[in-house]
């Protein structure tokens, strides 16, 4: 799963044992054992607890930090920090750690710093104080605040401000790249669409010829696409409004460089900026229109499938749901753990859209009577908008309140304006856009249901 907001500790840390261009060895930490080896390599542990507590919370707050930004994946290496303390902390393959600052990080390893008003790990730098000096926390400085009788939280303020917070207990959860997996284009609708609408918009703050995005609201739409391509175009990547994983991690590379993320003096990121209108996971207890969705691409894989149960299609992700949903994913080469994350979600419309596009003559009354497998919304054209179009026209023959639209395969202004009619009247969301419950919806509407 990508970085959540706020963050959490994730479970392990990809290690490079060398300088970030240099060949050299990846190792998998747990996050623990790494603050526990950085630790034992930076300080000392006959320093004072106080200063001992403060440099770990620097450590952890630093780690975070560059696990959060994605700092040296967005650059396109597969580690998440190096082992030199020319780029980030000192750390020592299979060296011994000390006894007591074991214990003190077992103990605050899931604590750490933030700015007040953000919710990044604070880019906490540091030096020794010594043979080098930073703008950041002094490593022997900390020593003399903690014999003066300051606590861990008053030293840290001494050297990041009286404007920091610490967050305690933070959760521990597995932690992958942010890239959901699948290219984001023209139709795709989720909270990933929304991380990318927001993030252009700051970055044409900076670079005006990107168009802004009026509306983030994580629907992948015309005014995205502009928004890509022009990205695209000025930081030279193929221009083809697509967000593959190469513009992905530019998107944030350059969005973190103006934010200013990976520095001690971080424009940071609010909760407003970071709040979520689209869960990225679902699992057996949630409810809605997205578990609703989820349910009818199983179904309609049930119907050419005997391994997989057919789960209701009510939007309560039960327990019937989550039986489908292993079946799927069992039969997918996924863990079956009964919950649609990112990989789960991506192989789920992979393998709908294909089996709809293979249905078999004969083999169902009328296939165009299935979802296609994307959003269909204002500028799409083709076979499905067609098929669409000639539903809404069955559907307006029943009822008079749905107006007729030209089968012209375009989706414009008249197409736009009969889905939200019809999902006015349905209770659905009025957004014009049209999924798999709005379809079925329409569907039913042609056969006087």
């Amino acid at each position: 799963m990508p970085y959540p907001d706020p963050p959490v500790i994730p479970e392990y840390i990809t290690v490079h044992l060398g300088l970030p261009d240099q060949p050299a060895e990846n190792v998998r930490v747990r996050f623990q054992d790494y603050i526990k080896n950085v630790a034992s390599s930076e300080i000392y542990p006959n320093w004072p607890e106080s200063a001992i507590r403060a440099n770990i919370l620097a450590q952890i707050s630093y780690a975070l930090n560059r696990v959060y930004t994605e700092f040296y994946r967005s650059q396109g290496y597969d580690f998440d920090i190096t082992n030199t303390t020319q780029f980030d902390q000192k750390f020592i393959l299979n060296r011994d750690i000390f006894e007591n600052i074991s214990r003190i990080v077992d103990d605050i390893f899931n604590d750490y710093v933030v700015k007040q008003g953000t919710i990044q790990p604070y880019f906490t730098q540091y030096c020794n104080g010594t043979t080098s000096t930073c703008p950041g926390l002094s490593q022997w400085g900390t020593v003399d605040l903690a014999r003066e009788g300051l606590v861990p939280y008053q030293i840290l303020q001494r050297y990041y401000g009286d404007d920091i917070n610490i967050v305690f207990n933070a959760p521990v959860a597995e932690v992958g790249e942010s890239y959901p997996g699948v290219p984001l284009r023209f139709g795709s609708v989720g909270e990933n669409v929304r991380v990318i609408q927001r993030e252009l918009n700051r970055i044409a703050v900076n670079y005006p010829a990107i168009p802004r995005i009026p509306a983030t609201n994580g629907v992948f739409n015309r005014d995205t696409e502009a928004a890509v391509r022009e990205f695209q175009e000025i930081f030279n990547l193929t221009p083809d409004g697509i967000v593959g994983k190469a513009t992905w991690y530019r998107i944030k590379s350059i969005y973190n460089g103006i934010k200013r993320l990976n520095e001690l003096y971080s424009e940071g990121i609010t909760p407003q900026e970071a709040d979520r209108i689209y869960p990225t996971v679902l699992r057996q207890g949630d409810t809605g229109p997205l578990v609703r969705e989820v349910q009818y691409l199983l179904a309609v894989l049930a119907y050419f499938s005997d391994q997989i149960p057919t789960p209701p299609v009510d939007g309560v992700f039960d327990s019937r749901t989550a039986q489908s949903l292993q079946a799927f994913q069992r039969l997918n080469g996924l863990t079956p753990d009964g919950i649609v994350g990112p990989a789960t979600s991506a192989r789920l419309l992979e393998r709908y859209r294909a089996t709809v596009a293979n249905i078999p003559p004969n083999t169902v009354p009328d296939s165009s009577l299935i979802y296609p497998g994307r959003y269909l919304l204002r500028g799409r054209t083709g076979d499905d908008v067609r098929e669409l179009q000639t539903l809404i026209n069955e559907a307006a023959a029943r009822n008079s309140t749905i107006p007729r639209v030209d089968v012209d395969g375009n989706f414009g202004a008249a197409t736009e304006q009969a889905v939200r009619t019809i999902q006015r009247e349905q209770g659905l969301d009025v957004n014009g856009i049209v999924g798999s419950q709005t379809w079925d919806r329409i569907v039913r509407l042609t056969q006087g249901g």
